[in-house]
């Protein structure tokens, strides 16, 4: 395909498909083949400033429909996801570099999502009490915010927005989405749906960009609420800049997630679950196993079967049945990650397994690493404390489960934190004293189900409410209380 006959992606405000005004596109390019899929354009704050306007005039009529009725759309949106599964995962992989069972995997949570967010009638229900006082009565109601946004990933363009906006409308609100300029063909395609589903003009919107229509978000006065997702610093910025703006703000940041393995764990699930863990997406998730922590004489035995488990990864392209794990999702990626990887070894870890500069026949031009295991890693490191975001698992060897939590309390981040064991005990201890959102206990990505809120501590969330569940209704809604009386002579009033 020549550049002159390559797709313009279009964005989508007020209920129209349309083309971005924008003088800068970029490539969305196939991380696995280098082939140019289509342009995106770096749309401009004007065109998000239609959008919000859109979105803020359609609020008025949108917040009256029936929750009864709002949620009638989300039914027939996840019929139409479901109807374009295998389509919607295919374009993840491609554009996103993950297996198939990977892309199939995230679209199966974001319908799940969906599904969680019909039932807004019983979770919007507020609290009423009778009689306070003599004939006096009390109660609280929720009431949508109004417009909001969502700042999405490259990592999971199909999930992570669906982690926010069927609340957000289901509970009233309008919506704009602004996917990563990296991986925007999953959110063309779902808008094509959106767009079958006959929503009232402006109820949802898509606007495609970079950096600037990212702070068009942020500073626009009729955005009331933000959600992200990605790494710490820019959290850190969206958080900052939103709030001093008044908004309510949800940023999900970076991790370092680690793993505990006690002796007494089962060997085989546990290298199993872990290296799915650490080399599944390419270590490209924000609950991914980044350090496996190895206490007592579970330190030569998880050893030899993790760098075995390691070693025989299927590396390839993701359409293809047999391949275990896809590339990484740019040149600049996988510089970045081999660099990290050569500092280690200068920290005094050891390349156990090395996944530099790997040979995959056919694809010599794609993103690609192999799964990579330090051994013998310093706690006090520098590669300890980083986010590789790739496919790199840190080995580090203590004494006892005492000084595993320790040093998993020690760390910056606080997304998730994992024990594998047979003792009912240690588990006990180790979910009550480890300080991270998200555990799990022989458990190797503890994501939450979407009946759950998908939770993070310390630098890894900055916010109050996290995503999905009860929490993203009480982010997209404002409660009011409500206090009044009715004389006793009114009641028999007749009309």
């Amino acid at each position: 395909m020549t550049q002159s006959t390559l797709p313009i992606l279009q964005n989508y405000i007020n209920g129209q498909w349309c083309y971005s005004s924008a003088g800068e596109y970029l490539d969305v390019v196939n991380p696995a083949t280098a082939e140019i899929l289509a342009k995106v354009p770096l749309s401009t704050a004007e065109e998000l400033n239609r959008a919000a306007e859109a979105a803020q005039t359609a609020f008025s009529t949108w917040r009256r429909t029936p929750a009864t009725q709002r949620v009638q759309y989300l039914f027939r949106l996840k019929m139409l996801m479901e109807d374009q599964f295998e389509e919607l995962a295919n374009i993840i992989t491609i554009e996103c570099g993950k297996t198939l069972d990977e892309s199939r995997g995230e679209m199966r949570r974001a319908i799940e999502n969906v599904e969680i967010a019909c039932g807004i009638p019983m979770m919007m229900q507020g609290t009423n009490l009778e009689d306070i006082a003599s004939g006096i009565d009390e109660f609280m109601i929720r009431q949508p915010l109004g417009v909001a946004a969502v700042i999405a990933p490259f990592n999971f363009p199909g999930m992570i927005p669906f982690w926010f906006m069927p609340y957000a409308l289901a509970c009233g609100n309008t919506y704009i989405v602004k996917p990563s300029e990296k991986v925007p063909l999953t959110m063309q395609l779902v808008f094509q749906l959106i767009d079958r589903l006959g929503l009232p003009p402006g109820v949802i919107n898509l606007v495609n960009g970079a950096k600037e229509t990212v702070d068009a978000i942020l500073d626009h006065p009729a955005i009331r609420a933000i959600s992200f997702v990605g790494s710490t610093p820019v959290a850190r910025y969206i958080y900052s800049r939103a709030a001093a703006n008044g908004k309510r703000v949800q940023c999900q940041g970076g991790a370092k997630n680690p793993v505990i393995v006690l002796p007494d764990a089962d060997l085989e699930m546990t290298t199993r679950i872990t290296a799915d863990s650490a080399f599944g997406c390419a270590g490209q998730r924000c609950l991914a196993a980044s350090i496996a922590i190895t206490v007592g004489e579970a330190r030569q035995t998880y050893t030899e079967a993790i760098a075995e488990a390691a070693t025989s990864r299927v590396v390839g392209y993701g359409l293809e049945p047999s391949v275990q794990m896809g590339p990484v999702i740019t040149p600049q990626s996988r510089q970045r990650i081999e660099q990290l990887i050569q500092q280690g070894a200068e920290s005094g870890a050891t390349v156990l397994v090395d996944g530099r500069s790997p040979n995959i026949p056919g694809y010599d031009q794609g993103n690609f690493l192999r799964p990579t295991i330090l051994q013998n890693v310093d706690p006090a490191s520098e590669i300890a404390k980083t986010e590789i975001f790739g496919p790199v698992l840190s080995l580090i060897h203590l004494d006892t489960i005492d000084d595993a939590i320790a040093l998993v309390n020690s760390g910056q981040y606080g997304n998730m934190a994992c024990l594998f064991t047979n003792s009912g005990a240690a588990a006990r201890k180790f979910r009550y004293e480890a300080e991270a959102g998200n555990i799990g206990i022989n458990i190797g990505v503890a994501a939450p189900m979407a009946f759950f809120p998908f939770s993070g501590w310390k630098e890894s969330f900055f916010g109050d409410l996290h995503g999905q569940g009860q929490h993203a209704v009480e982010f997209f809604t404002q409660t009011k209380v409500v206090v009044e009386r009715w004389s006793q002579k009114d009641w028999s009033r007749r009309f």
